[in-house]
């Protein structure tokens, strides 16, 4: 059978305020936006040490896909998730699961789930 996923490309988060993602995304956790240009209501945001763009525009009315904050299930790695939502509740954000200890081959993994101001949710996952 022939593969047909070769990667992942880039992830698309429909927000109700381009301004205020960036905010969010660039600000507050830190990613670096592909040439930003505030004229153009699009970012894209560089994951880091990845070639995955995380892509954002506010959804057109026949503009199919996910409606703002309904995106979950995305994990992003994270040194420390505690002082990630420590920070997170700092600047106003939302922490939807505080954070928890899980065991994972061996190891120690802390996660927590953070929401951006739409409500798209991400989680926060570290290796100890």
């Amino acid at each position: 059978m022939t593969q047909l996923v070769e990667g992942l490309q880039a992830v698309t988060v429909h927000v109700s305020d381009i301004e205020r993602a960036r905010g969010f995304y660039g600000k507050l956790l830190g990613l670096e936006e592909e040439t930003p240009n505030p004229k153009i209501p699009r970012a894209v945001f560089i994951l880091p040490r990845t070639s995955t763009r995380l892509l954002m525009h506010v959804q057109g009315p026949s503009e199919g896909g996910r409606e703002p904050g309904t995106v979950s299930g995305i994990l992003f790695h994270c040194s420390d998730p505690v002082a990630a939502c420590a920070a997170v509740r700092a600047h106003g954000g939302s922490i939807v699961d505080e954070p928890w200890t899980m065991q994972r081959g061996g190891k120690d993994i802390v996660r927590a789930v953070i929401a951006d101001p739409d409500g798209n949710e991400f989680i926060l996952s570290s290796s100890r």
